[in-house]
């Protein structure tokens, strides 16, 4: 593992890494496991660069489309929810994932006693109230919504007709907040990201915000979830329940040390979400820190969907792909970089198995592992596995600053949450060092060497330290493919190991005889 980048003038900052909790109505999908695998490289990035980085996820237990997913399965709704949450936790290995923490809604004790401390904290700034209500409303979405929002009077998100409830409710004054809200966002002091859904918030503030229904009759909820304080024939509502996880999982309402160190006196809070839930977390979520005396997020990461035959993967939609089992049939590495090289900064990305397959064979197996491979293999072949300490080679021009640019554009691209740029500054070494290889032709020079013995020598030690910058680079994005990189170019009692392949030609293999690892 590489050393922290720490520039001994530059203060360490403090950075709280969050994703959405999903819903365990059923298993995962690709879809949060985009969301993961993206938190899980801006983790990686600043812990390099020496930042103090708590990296946090969870489970939402307590969800009306949770107890109902149950009793369609004729299940206990504690072990269906208990089964699910399990499988989502489970996909930090088969991701490779550096969480630090997981929450689960409906198991630790963490999350009640600050759920209840958030909604005190709200009700004595005075934003609760209760009246009668009536509306349409989508368990998918757990939504009210209004009718001019239902194109067809149906769910745009599930495409299902949403359901008439009435009853009576705890609201919160949402309309409160709205001048303060559009002020944070204008001013970029609440940042969202990229700028279309940005524009889109500043869209909905414009409209004018509605207070919303924060609570639910215990009866329709099941009696699952938060029951509210000091009103037990009411739940609290799954978002408001669901969103204070943020503060929960800090230990906010017990006292614990975390919520200061990481919430309080953070220089940066970042949550990445999807698109589909930008309304909660960029207008609800900072209008309930903002009644609490909470700071606010500094920068909300919005991320759209991932497709299947042009339309959205989803648990409701019935067109899942599980990434445990993906990564299953064709690695961790595969699944982690086509998420990471075909996903774009702002548009859907329209996943298939083939899509995946060309992506890892083109520039892991016959770009990235080919590269090193010749490369060890040469060193061997002409210099007996001492990698030379020439100078610089002729020709080497964009290879070398291929080499030295990557770690800025690296940074640049990540502090604007672009990771098809930041993977494409790596990608971009691995194509020069190949055209150069190819351009320098080492084994013609090994057989003029006797002209220019030193020629040989720099072209060989030009290609080690290229594939070493890729080694180091590659770390937040595939921290396994990554360390087998290191060793593959690593000196050993003064010589590299032996030349070996580091990664498969999906293409070619049967997945059922896939190796899991490279050992």
């Amino acid at each position: 593992m590489s050393e922290p980048r720490v520039h001994p003038e530059v203060p360490l900052s403090t950075t709280y890494l969050t994703t959405t909790i999903p819903y365990v109505n059923a298993r995962p999908h690709l879809g949060f496991a985009l969301e993961l695998v993206q938190a899980d490289v801006l983790a990686r990035h600043r812990r390099r660069l020496g930042d103090r980085v708590r990296l946090q996820t969870g489970t939402d237990d307590n969800s009306l489309k949770n107890v109902l997913a149950a009793e369609a399965a004729g299940i206990p709704v504690r072990e269906f929810v208990d089964r699910n949450a399990a499988a989502f936790i489970a996909l930090r290995e088969p991701l490779s994932l550096s969480t630090d923490d997981v929450l689960r809604t409906s198991h630790d004790h963490r999350h009640r006693t600050g759920v209840e401390k958030l909604w005190h904290a709200c009700a004595e700034a005075g934003d609760f109230y209760r009246r009668y209500y009536e509306g349409l409303y989508c368990v998918g979405c757990e939504q009210f919504y209004g009718e001019s929002e239902l194109p067809g009077g149906r769910c745009p998100e599930h495409d299902v007709p949403p359901e008439r409830v009435a009853e009576e409710n705890w609201f919160f004054r949402l309309s409160r907040y709205t001048g303060q809200l559009r002020d944070l966002v204008e001013s970029g002091r609440l940042r969202i990201e990229p700028a279309q859904r940005r524009n889109e918030v500043l869209g909905f503030l414009a409209g004018g915000l509605s207070d919303f229904s924060v609570s639910r009759s215990a009866n329709r909820a099941r009696g699952w979830g938060i029951p509210v304080p000091g009103d037990p024939g009411q739940v609290i509502y799954v978002w408001w329940d669901a969103l204070g996880n943020y503060l929960t999982a800090l230990g906010y309402g017990s006292g614990d040390a975390a919520h200061r160190r990481w919430w309080l006196d953070s220089d940066r809070r970042i949550h990445l979400v999807g698109k589909g839930v930008l309304r909660f977390h960029a207008v609800y979520w900072p209008a309930m820190l903002l009644s609490a005396g909470q700071p606010l997020p500094t920068d909300i990461v919005v991320h759209d969907y991932l497709t299947h035959e042009g339309r959205k993967i989803s648990k409701s939609a019935g067109n899942t792909v599980d990434p445990a089992v993906l990564a299953g049939e064709y690695g961790t590495d595969a699944v982690r970089w086509w998420l990471l090289r075909e996903v774009p900064r702002a548009g859907d990305a329209d996943f298939t198995r083939d899509r995946l397959v060309a992506r890892s064979d083109d520039e892991l197996a016959n770009g990235l592992g080919n590269l090193v491979k010749r490369v060890v293999a040469m060193v061997h072949r002409y210099r007996d596995g001492v990698v030379p300490t020439g100078g610089r080679a002729p020709g080497a021009e964009r290879v070398d600053h291929a080499c030295r640019v990557a770690a800025a554009e690296i940074a640049e691209a990540l502090a604007e949450f672009d990771f098809r740029r930041a993977t494409a500054a790596v990608q971009a070494i691995v194509d020069e060092a190949n055209r150069f290889v190819n351009q320098a032709k080492p084994w013609e020079l090994a057989k003029a060497e006797r002209a220019d013995p030193g020629e040989l020598d720099a072209v060989l030690a030009t290609l080690v330290r290229a594939c070493r910058t890729v080694g180091e680079e590659l770390a937040p994005f595939l921290p396994d493919a990554a360390g087998r990189v290191a060793q593959a170019c690593a000196e050993r009692d003064g010589r590299l190991p032996g030349a070996r392949p580091l990664f498969r030609r999906l293409a070619t293999v049967d997945t059922g005889t896939l190796a899991q690892s490279f050992d």
